[in-house]
């Protein structure tokens, strides 16, 4: 007689059992793939995680997703609850980042806060302007989810390159690109790639001269600036209160330590908010209104977003900013103090980007360094986040500072200088210049999957992508850094597409 196949035999093929599995057997398969993951707490990830380092909070959040985690977000009239906790969230958003008569909306992350922002400009361009061909004007280092937007919606994006030394946008050039038929402007309050803030005085001024709306994305910055200014930090204006400034979003699950996804767009008002909504009477099933992308939605993302802002409040959030602030302060000194170390721009909000210099002449970025440097700086536990060069602007390493690294910071400026030392006596990796050469002629689109799967295989990312990626990132990043942009998306796209086999 068959018997059900073993757990492993499960994992790897994405089959059901024929018989159910006890639920601690289930849990402990789910804690085992766990095991390969960067750590989420703990203050050694400096990326993709917000760790506030309060104990409790996890179960805290955890427990609030359980109560509401059947809740169906989709209707309001059903659910209440889900329009009071929504009510909450956004109140206290607009009490931090807006003005009387703000309103907005509770979205699943900053990707879908700006798709939002980015629909509510074309529609309301459409039905006040009349513009049936919207463009978006960005400064080069706005986020890639406007471009998505974009892509998704219709939407022109005209970028516009930032300042080589500051890396924030350059107002007048952002104003000089302002035509009929822009609908949105946007400003980084700060940029993700290197932590700078933009100026969004001058950039929502120049937009409200043009009758142009000025949507300020501040995802990582919105809970965060507010309360380093609270806790004594010197902070540019950049909300709802600046004149011209029309739109804002602003993630909970970064500085404000929710459970992901969990973020607010803001709108100046209800009537610009409107534009947001999609309602459809024309089917036979119940009238549908949807303020957000999602219809059905689980109420156990709004919940556990409420009793985190609930439990931490304006004082702990005042507390918590002044140790990102004294972390940034720690390490941003220590990184300056090292030879060869560059800290790009003037960092205002958590985030560090630093690129190491060329021991030659000690001027230009040295990339192969870098990201030797990224590599042995993973061996030792730590993870920092590459960023390959763009458009002139140097590649570099990305930290998030958030409260649990203030007490890591000497240990891993202990090991960064370690790991720099190690990285200098590697062989440089480099890329042939043949190879960069026939690169550069290559059409991505009209390349076959034979074609595609050989270059993957040649960087490193080929047969056996689905099992993980190679110990050393080095090689591959090198690669993609010489390759042209369309190239480089095509085969991203198609290595992540391997790494989903089924």
């Amino acid at each position: 007689m068959p018997t059900d196949p073993a757990p492993e035999h499960e994992a790897r093929t994405g089959t059901a059992p024929s018989a159910g599995r006890p639920a601690a057997e289930v849990l402990a398969g789910l804690r085992s793939l766990r095991a390969d993951d960067a750590p989420t707490r703990g203050g050694r990830t400096f990326a993709y995680v917000y760790d506030a380092g309060l104990e409790g909070l996890d179960e805290l959040a955890a427990a609030a997703y359980t109560a509401f985690s059947t809740v169906n977000g989709l209707d309001p009239t059903v659910f209440p609850s889900v329009a009071r906790l929504e009510n909450d969230l956004v109140g206290a958003a607009v009490a931090l980042l807006g003005v009387p008569g703000a309103q907005g909306t509770f979205t699943s992350g900053g990707t879908e806060s700006i798709l939002l922002a980015v629909k509510t400009a074309r529609d309301h361009a459409r039905a006040v302007r009349g513009i049936i061909r919207p463009r978006m004007v960005l400064p080069s280092t706005a986020h890639a989810a406007f471009h998505k937007a974009a892509a998704y919606l219709g939407v022109e994006p005209v970028v516009v390159p930032v300042d080589p030394d500051t890396f924030r946008a350059d107002a007048a050039a952002m104003a000089a690109a302002l035509t009929g038929d822009t609908v949105l402007v946007v400003a980084s309050a700060p940029s993700y790639a290197h932590g700078v803030l933009d100026p969004v005085a001058e950039i929502a001024a120049a937009a409200a001269g043009r009758g142009v709306l000025c949507h300020v994305d501040a995802c990582i910055g919105g809970w965060l600036l507010p309360h380093l200014r609270r806790a004594g930090q010197e902070v540019e204006p950049f909300d709802l209160s600046v004149p011209g400034v029309t739109s804002l979003s602003v993630d909970l699950h970064k500085y404000a330590y929710a459970d992901k996804g969990a973020s607010v767009v803001l709108y100046r008002d209800a009537e610009l908010r409107r534009h947001q909504y999609f309602a459809h009477a024309g089917w036979p099933g119940y009238p549908v209104v949807n303020p957000t992308a999602q219809g059905t939605k689980s109420g156990g993302l709004l919940a556990q977003a409420w009793a985190v802002l609930r439990h931490i409040g304006e004082d702990g959030y005042t507390a918590l900013a002044g140790r990102v602030a004294t972390a940034s302060a720690r390490l941003l000194a220590g990184l300056r103090a090292t030879e060869g170390i560059r800290v790009l721009g003037d960092p205002a909000a958590g985030l560090v980007a630093f690129t190491v210099l060329s021991p030659g002449d000690g001027r230009d970025p040295d990339l192969s360094l870098l990201l030797h440097l990224a590599d042995e700086m993973r061996e030792l536990g730590w993870y920092l986040q590459p960023q390959l060069s763009f458009d002139g602007l140097p590649p570099n390493l990305h930290l998030t500072l958030t409260p649990a690294t203030v007490g890591r910071v000497d240990a891993l400026l202990a090991d960064l200088s370690t790991a720099l030392a190690k990285a200098r006596a590697l062989e440089p990796v480099t890329v042939d210049p043949a190879l960069a050469g026939l690169a550069a002629g290559l059409d991505p689109q009209r390349l076959g999957p034979e074609e595609v799967a050989a270059f993957l295989a040649f960087a490193g990312l080929g047969e056996g992508a689905g099992t993980g990626l190679p110990a050393r990132m080095a090689p591959v990043l090198v690669l993609l850094d010489a390759l042209p942009g369309p190239l480089k998306e095509r085969l991203l796209a198609e290595f992540i597409g391997s790494l989903f086999r089924v």
